[in-house]
């Protein structure tokens, strides 16, 4: 069995995959795949071929992987949603978390909104976005 050809096509399958799945692992597969073919080219035996394969593969999952994954996770992609905490929101309608009511205007738009802190706020007041929960924008007072 031409055993050069099998670790050439298991290499296009492994990269096929990762292509296909986008998990940074059967690249490691991949290399290893390449090592055992570059083995084979070299005559070297099956076992050897397989070690090399294995060998290659786990080690470079194991050490590599966590690296990779480290350095290419997004920590956490920012939305257009994200862009508003800290402007000024203008309180259309007097913001009472007791009774969950308050509303305001923040670029036009009508937006629900809460206090940080659980006071009232009165309405025409201008007040910060210090985050967001679902569709309602958390505030707190402008600091003077």
């Amino acid at each position: 069995m031409n055993w050069l050809l099998v670790w050439l096509i298991a290499l296009v399958v492994f990269i096929l995959i990762e292509a296909v799945t986008y998990q940074i692992v059967t690249i490691w597969f991949a290399i290893g795949a390449l090592g055992a073919a570059i083995c084979a080219m070299m005559h070297g035996p099956l076992y050897l071929q397989l070690g090399v394969f294995f060998a290659l593969s786990i080690i470079l999952l194991c050490i590599l992987r966590p690296l990779s994954m480290h350095y290419l996770s997004s920590k956490g992609t920012k939305t257009n949603i994200d862009s508003l905490i800290g402007e000024q929101v203008v309180i259309t309608e007097a913001v009472d978390n007791v009774n969950g009511k308050g509303k305001g205007k923040l670029f036009g738009m009508e937006w629900t909104v809460r206090s940080d802190d659980g006071s009232t706020v009165d309405k025409g007041e201008i007040v910060i976005v210090k985050k967001i929960e679902g569709v309602k924008l958390i505030v707190e007072r402008k600091a003077d």
